[in-house]
């Protein structure tokens, strides 16, 4: 509706931020020790500041679980490698792993969309300054 009274706004003080888990989340369900818990620790240690627990276990769970599966798959494709089956549900489990971690905000695109990180810097971003400068400088 706006501002209809046009009265003068309060001055914005701060933006809203999420504080990071303080401890990590016990999983609800096993875990091998040797991965999937080691993924469960990596996952909640390096995206503390935001992962909820609440919102995001199940779906790191699922992460921990697959990775679980992925090394008990691979340890069968590697002692028999002409099991072209389990070969192909392997790199399905890879994809399945990296889907879910890149919904929890693991892969570089869904860092940048959550703002996540640094700015990144590239060879474009350089140009793109130095002509943005050169304009800048033409201008009257």
């Amino acid at each position: 509706m706006g501002n209809l009274g046009k009265r003068r706004l309060p001055p914005v003080t701060s933006n809203i931020v999420a504080l990071p888990i303080t401890s990590i989340p016990e999983p609800h369900r096993q875990l091998s020790a040797n991965h999937g818990l080691r993924l469960w620790n990596a996952v909640w240690t390096a995206g503390a500041s935001w992962l909820k627990p609440s919102m995001d276990a199940e779906v790191v769970l699922m992460a921990c679980e697959a990775i679980d599966e992925r090394v008990l798959l691979r340890t069968q494709v590697m002692l028999n490698p002409s099991q072209w089956r389990e070969r192909r549900a392997l790199r399905e489990l890879d994809k399945q792993v990296a889907s879910l971690l890149g919904s929890l905000g693991f892969s570089p695109s869904e860092r940048a969309s959550l703002g996540i990180g640094g700015e990144q810097r590239n060879d474009f971003s350089d140009i793109r300054a130095r002509i943005d400068a050169k304009r800048n400088v033409a201008k009257p």
